[in-house]
């Protein structure tokens, strides 16, 4: 079949994260690799991927494509579904004879409210999708196809789950469809350098974090990898494909699950002389950090979450503060620089444990920080835990503003959902309006004219991030 994967049109300032569905708007735009679809892309042949949000598509730039194509597959997540809903009647509306599949976690772990919410939603497909929606591009009869949920005669039919990918050197390379479709300086993340190009090395995290969505329902808690040799290979791909690419970042969930390979792949790197990036855990020893140092490796997407150790624990977060300073330390002594994300809002926070966290933060200081709300993601344990205990607020069906900004979805009786929301704020101006941290700034942008323009946009963005929430609730 003529298949369309699709990245569906979504609101203005939208932030294509996690895969390219990322929960809401972000204090500064970015833009993620639609990597999620350009997988099973690479797999299906005479297909196209099409990226709406980066291309900066409307729907009526969308809507014309549905006549050239048998087959939709849409990425989409529980705050975006009705709005990817729509997208998914208006191309049946211009082409009634589309088959329309959605994938994401969302619609693996709700398939038969997302599949009745929408007579325009053929099937949907859970866990690792890119066999099935082959099988289904192949023309395989839908009842035969391992993984996906499908309505026969008004009732919704669930096949049997589909075994997870084990090897992983058998899927193609994303980095060929990326050449064929998509723009690479469509991409940006404030911490990277641009242009950059990511793609995944493994999927599957060991952590057991309650919150984090990926692991508890599309990859699973084992780390299932590629060769060193075969990621080497597609990294050369990219210096081939892509010369004006300045990074690679490597968007496993954490990348140092397993530290002997990381070690092998930073060597093969080494021998490429390329810049890269990547996700890490905040234990990673300072001999593999300096082998991943002396290797190319330019900077850390860590996950701090909390500075308060009753919280990392109650999230099952696998880390201790003492150890995270450490390997802080360490980075900074190595020259790594830090990407820091926090959440604020898990269970067991209070005021008090906000104000040590900011203080934390400030104290270890990362380059560069993200802070969300705590959002309790159908399919994870947080979400349960929340239903259990009324923590959720409307039910937990509103986790963004029609604005796309994030909203509180948790509150608890000693801290309520307004003191969650005003805490990012305080958040933010507290740790980068520093005299240091500004300082630290400056002398970036003073050394590097595109460096400059690059701050300058972004701390415009961040100012009115800061003034949209302000205004909010």
């Amino acid at each position: 079949m003529r298949t369309l994967f699709l990245n569906p049109p979504s609101f203005e300032g939208f932030d294509g994260g996690a895969g390219s569905r990322y929960q809401a708007r972000r204090e500064i735009q970015s833009f993620w690799y639609p990597t999620w679809l350009a997988q099973p892309a690479a797999m299906v042949p005479g297909s196209r991927l099409v990226d709406a949000p980066a291309r900066k598509m409307s729907l009526d730039d969308v809507l014309p494509l549905a006549r050239d194509f048998e087959l939709v597959v849409m990425h989409t997540s529980t705050p975006s579904f009705p709005s990817d809903a729509k997208v998914a009647a208006a191309l049946k509306a211009v082409h009634p004879g589309l088959m329309v599949g959605f994938v994401g976690p969302h619609v693996m772990v709700s398939p038969e409210s997302a599949l009745l919410a929408s007579p325009a939603i053929d099937f949907v497909a859970g866990l690792e999708f890119e066999y099935a929606v082959k099988e289904v591009a192949d023309g395989v009869p839908l009842e035969s196809i391992d993984g996906i949920s499908f309505k026969a005669g008004g009732k919704v039919v669930r096949n049997r789950p589909r075994e997870p990918v084990e090897d992983m050197d058998s899927l193609p390379h994303v980095v060929d469809v990326y050449l064929r479709d998509l723009v690479i300086e469509d991409y940006f993340i404030g911490y990277l350098l641009h242009p950059y190009v990511s793609l995944y090395t493994g999927r599957g995290c060991r952590s057991r974090c309650t919150f984090c969505l990926w692991p508890q329902t599309i990859g699973g808690h084992r780390y299932r990898t590629r060769s060193p040799e075969n990621v080497a290979a597609e990294v050369e791909k990219i210096k081939r494909y892509f010369p004006q690419a300045k990074e690679v970042f490597f968007d496993d969930d954490t990348f140092t699950d397993d530290l002997p390979r990381a070690e092998a792949i930073a060597r093969l790197l080494g021998k490429l002389g390329v810049t890269w990036s990547c996700s890490a855990k905040a234990n990673v020893p300072f001999e593999t950090l300096r082998v991943m140092r002396e290797n190319g490796l330019r900077l850390l997407l860590v996950g701090y979450e909390s500075g308060c150790q009753e919280i990392l624990n109650a999230v099952q977060k696998g880390t201790r503060v003492d150890i995270v300073r450490r390997f802080t330390a360490d980075c900074k002594r190595l020259g790594i620089a830090i990407h820091g994300t926090f959440i604020v809002g898990l269970p067991g926070e209070t005021r008090e444990t906000i104000e040590r966290t900011i203080r934390f933060a400030t104290e270890i200081d990362p380059h560069t920080i993200q802070v969300s709300l705590a959002a309790a993601y159908p399919g994870t344990e947080l979400y349960r835990q929340a239903r259990k205990n009324g923590w959720l607020v409307d039910d937990g069906g509103r986790l963004v503003g029609e604005d796309g900004v994030q909203v509180s979805s948790l509150s608890y009786p000693h801290l309520s959902k307004e003191e969650i929301f005003r805490a990012v704020e305080t958040f933010y101006r507290r740790f980068y309006f520093r005299p240091g941290k500004i300082l630290e700034f400056v002398s970036e942008m003073a050394r590097s004219r595109q460096v400059l323009r690059r701050r300058l946009r972004e701390g415009a963005e961040f100012l009115r991030f800061l003034s949209t929430r302000t205004r909010g609730d």
